[in-house]
């Protein structure tokens, strides 16, 4: 409860106090207003002693620049001269909290000439001297569109405290909701989240807490209500609905007033929750697959021994999937309960992925998966994928064709398989999104080795006719090919085949487009100037100018005595980012991690730039490669 209105006065000191010093802060030093058409800039030149002034106060000398200026306006005669000399003093007396002298010298400035940021000083000096009603007034009625990002905020933390005087709570919660996002004072934000605590808690019938959940979801201050919420169902006998709203509240990782007791009401509600360093690894280590599980353990091992922290050790335990569904999910669930895992990384095949996601689920538990297999992350919310799919390279491509290079028709070349039939659909999705066109599009069987057919119709020309010797002359008056550029969703040794044959019928100084299945030395031993000037893309490239990818590949080299792939690559981040937030100090809990995980942006990573979108997918920025003068380079 707010004891008495005592206490009262003070926290609202410290927060005009906050909101004093920031306020200046925040205001720029634009001298020059422009209202009703009148502007600053056509007055005359300020003469020296004022140009002195302005100069200190730019400097951030408030103190010399107020002597100077007050002896400027003693010994001024112009009175067009003064209002530059008033509007900065005014702002020199807000930031010292002298809110009356504040308004006596806004109050000598001309009507006309007092732009939206006068009226901010003014607004917010009538707040802080008690009288909020005449100060939310005049702060109602600036357009914010004319201020500057941070005078936005300035305005709406000092309609919140008005708000919050005339104890007019949900307007209050409001305008502190609308300003956390333009927040830029840890001193203000906190004093605002702390009233925003008491007014949750003291101030909001049920239904007020209700209606401040629904209207403020997403921020600090819906969660705090929330957390009154779910205490009234709780005392209330109502677990079962307090479970729900507390759950709600916890989703996300925004700090709010009682997040403590929010984390002590979800143990007591839940039982306690699993914090541990120990880190859960599913990948194949016997069978088929066997020798990529162990290709991307190097990688996760090599992660832990660089980029773990030896004061808070993380402990890897590693199971064995066998590439298969039943064996990934016991192991799951041997992690989640006697291995008291925060978090699980793998598996790396589709089947196993799936049986272990549907596991990770049920059991609460954050699991980041390495597989490629379609809807994993749609699993649930505590299900991550990353790893390179045919969605991010069909978008890289596309995006790189069209918005780089300006292309707008594409044919397609693609193989009868999974691959093909995959890739051939999200490309198209891709371009189609993009405004560009498919206009031709053709199959050949995976193991073919004889494409004449298939590009023949690309051309729109009939292979059934009869052939004709094709001599230099005839290369030369081919008819124009109806595409910009031609996408084969193929591996090298395909292409090696292909390419010679494009450029033989007549598919020559197009850009062949192709995925990560190129990036192999096999392409340009195969298929040599025929392929000069493709683009392709992919995960990782061991021959990268980033410097951070040439640490890592030096670094594996030394310790393995090998060079890298994508698989050790992914593995490697992988575990880059899980150790990033569970070798760090704080122990935190899997709803913790899972909070975390959903909120990461742009993770620096060997194999791309990670960031996970709602769904729980990485997004990954990818490397673009090409051929030049024989040698596949980086072109991104």
């Amino acid at each position: 409860m707010i004891s008495s209105s005592h206490a009262v006065a003070n926290r609202t000191a410290v927060l005009r106090q906050g909101s004093a010093s920031i306020l200046l802060g925040m205001l720029t030093l634009l001298l020059l207003w422009s209202v009703s058409g009148v502007s600053m800039a056509a007055l005359e030149p300020a003469d020296g002693a004022l140009q002195q002034g302005l100069h200190y106060y730019r400097m951030g000398e408030l103190d010399r620049a107020q002597a100077v200026l007050l002896d400027y306006l003693a010994g001024q005669t112009d009175p067009v001269q003064e209002p530059e000399a008033l509007l900065v003093l005014a702002r020199i007396y807000h930031q010292h909290g002298r809110y009356d002298q504040v308004l006596h010298y806004l109050q000598r400035v001309p009507k006309t000439l007092r732009g939206s940021e006068a009226q901010l000083l003014e607004g917010a000096a009538l707040v802080r001297l008690g009288r909020s009603e005449e100060g939310l007034t005049l702060l109602a009625g600036i357009d914010d569109s004319r201020l500057s990002r941070s005078d936005q905020g300035c305005r709406l933390a000092d309609l919140a405290t008005g708000h919050l005087d005339q104890q007019h709570w949900l307007q209050a919660l409001y305008f502190i909701h609308a300003y956390l996002p333009l927040a830029a004072d840890r001193e203000q934000t906190d004093a605002l989240l702390q009233r925003t605590g008491e007014v949750v808690t003291d101030q909001l019938s049920e239904a007020q807490l209700a209606e401040a959940v629904f209207m403020f979801q997403g921020s600090a201050v819906g969660q705090a209500a929330g957390l009154q919420l779910a205490l009234r169902n709780w005392h209330n006998g109502n677990e079962l609905a307090a479970r729900r709203q507390i759950e709600k509240v916890l989703q996300q990782p925004n700090a709010f007033p009682g997040r403590e007791e929010a984390v002590k009401l979800r143990d007591r509600l839940f039982g306690a929750p699993v914090k541990s360093r120990v880190l859960g690894v599913i990948l194949p280590l016997s069978g088929r697959y066997a020798v990529f599980g162990k290709a991307v353990r190097r990688g996760i091992e090599l992660a832990l021994e660089q980029l773990g922290n030896a004061e808070y050790p993380v402990k890897l335990l590693f199971r064995d999937s066998a590439g298969d569904a039943d064996l990934s999910a016991r192991a799951v669930s041997e992690l989640a309960n006697s291995g008291q895992a925060l978090a699980v990384l793998g598996p790396l095949t589709g089947t196993a992925a799936k049986g272990a996601a549907a596991r990770a689920q049920l059991e609460r538990l954050p699991l980041l998966a390495l597989s490629q297999r379609n809807g994993l992350a749609e699993t649930g919310p505590y299900v991550f994928r990353s790893s390179l799919t045919s969605s991010m390279q069909a978008r890289a491509l596309a995006r790189y064709a069209i918005e780089v290079r300006g292309l707008r028709t594409f044919a397609v070349l693609a193989p009868d398989n999974r691959l093909g039939q995959e890739m051939s659909s999200r490309f198209a999705a891709e371009v189609e999104q993009r405004g560009g066109h498919i206009v031709a599009s053709r199959r050949y069987v995976a193991d073919a080795t004889d494409f004449r057919r298939q590009i023949l119709l690309l051309k729109g020309e009939n292979p059934d006719a009869p052939e004709q010797p094709v001599t230099p002359e005839a290369k030369e008056e081919q008819p124009p090919l109806p595409f910009e550029a031609l996408f084969i969703p193929d591996y090298a040794e395909r292409i090696g085949l292909i390419a010679p044959q494009l450029a033989y019928y007549g598919v020559r100084d197009v850009p062949l487009l192709g995925i990560n299945g190129w990036n192999d030395p096999e392409l340009l031993r195969l298929a040599g100037g025929y392929v000069e000037g493709a683009i392709f893309c992919d995960g990782f490239y061991r021959y990268s100018p980033y410097p951070f990818v040439q640490a890592f590949v030096n670094s594996y080299f030394e310790r393995f005595g090998e060079e890298p792939t994508i698989l050790e690559a992914q593995g490697y981040d992988a575990a880059g980012i899980l150790l990033a937030q569970i070798s760090r100090g704080e122990q935190l809990s899997r709803d913790d991690l899972r909070n975390a995980l959903s909120q990461l942006r742009n993770y620096p990573g060997v194999a791309g730039a990670t960031s996970f979108d709602a769904q729980g997918d990485a997004q990954k920025v990818l490397f673009l490669l090409q051929v030049q003068n024989g040698n596949i380079v980086q072109i991104n």
